[in-house]
Order: C-alpha cells, then structure tokens, then sequence
C-alpha cells in the first residue's frame, strides 16, 4: 500500500482564526458540499479509517463499525438511495460514502453479563473526529449526515440489532460551490464557532447567553 497519499497540490481553506494557539489541522477541515466526481484508491480510505482505528474507547472496547462504498462499485448507488433527497443531491459527487455504526451492548469480560454502554456514540464520535481531520490532512474533506433513512439503511447495511447507526459520511476532493444549488452555494464555506467562554465553565456549570436566551 503507498505510503504517501497526499493529493498533490490540494487547496486548504484558511478563513477560520482560532482564539488561542491550534494546529492548524484543525481550521482547515470543515464540511463542504461541493465535491468532485472523482474516484480516489482505495489505499486513501484505508489510511483514513486507520486513523479512525486509533481513536480512543472505554475500556479500549472499540465499538465503531465502518461499511463504506467507492463511487462506481456495487453499493454506491444503493448507499446514496438512502440519504435524504437534499444530501443525496450534492453527495452523489463524493469519491466514498461511510456509514458510522457504534456498538450498543459489547462484550463483558470473563462471565460479566453484558450491559448496554453509556459511551458507544460517544467513542464512535472520537472516531469520526480523526477519520474526518486524517482526510483533511490527505487533501480531502469529509462531510457526516444526519439525514438518512436510518431504517432503510439499517437493513441495506444488514446492520444487526446490537448497533446503531450513527451517521454516514461522504468523502472526497472539494469541488467548487458555483456547482451548487443557489441556496446551497451561500451556505459553502467554513462555519464560525461559538466563543470559548460560552463553553466553558470554571468548577460548576454557567449558563452561556447561549442557552440561557435559547439562541444560537
């Protein structure tokens, strides 16, 4: 497998500035909707769900669970049937589609009775965070999406009963926004963030302006 999987040349946005001092890994992935109807190797998704592979777990349980298609084989079209007709539109053009699952009951040790985990989703959250900062550091941008038919898709992925579907993913080389829809291309670029004092709280919870006049 090659070991450098880097696309050559590829265009980081730089519109974003932190309040304190980040990598600046962290600035340039974002979630566009403008791709390119590209196919990438399958080495590059390899690299990225590796790096999603190293994400930390409870008790180093691991319970995330990637089906992923490329653009062209044979799940592609039916993994993009079952994305909500306003992501399938602009997802169609990604290079793969990834469908997140989490674990809800794992395995106990020795004669433990199984139990259902608190941190399922929030392990496969980790997950996703590094698969999604891996692609941005190959060049590529990932995008996760909530609107899905998760039933449908629960039953395409043959998902058994003991998961939960989680998110999908579309993956691939950031296109230009002039390719969207006029409502779409507004909205195609780097979203700001809440300032850090409105997150944060010293030894007991404070409500933020935020939260406290219910606004975003």
């Amino acid at each position: 497998m090659p070991t450098n999987l880097r696309r050559p040349g590829a265009p980081h946005t730089a519109h974003r500035v932190s309040a304190y001092p980040i990598e600046p890994l962290f600035l340039q992935r974002w979630s566009p909707r403008a791709f390119l109807p590209r196919p990438f190797p399958l080495a590059v998704v390899y690299s990225i769900l590796e790096a999603a592979r190293w994400a930390p777990s409870a008790h180093n349980l691991q319970p995330w669970r990637f089906v992923f298609s490329l653009r062209g084989d044979d799940h592609w079209q039916q993994h993009l049937d079952v994305l909500h007709p306003g992501n399938a539109s602009w997802a169609q053009n990604a290079s793969a589609l990834l469908f997140l699952a989490s674990q809800i009951v794992p395995p106990a040790p020795g004669n433990t009775p199984p139990q259902p985990s608190r941190t399922h989703s929030f392990d496969a959250g980790a997950a996703w965070a590094q698969l999604a900062l891996q692609a941005t550091a190959l060049g590529y941008q990932a995008h996760a999406m909530a609107g899905i038919d998760f039933d449908r898709a629960a039953v395409i992925l043959r998902l058994p009963e003991s998961y939960r579907l989680e998110i999908a993913v579309a993956i691939g080389v950031q296109g230009d926004a002039t390719q969207l829809p006029p409502a779409l291309r507004e909205r195609e670029h780097p979203s700001a963030r809440h300032p850090l004092e409105e997150l944060i709280s010293r030894g007991v919870f404070t409500p933020s302006p935020a939260t406290t006049d219910g606004g975003m």
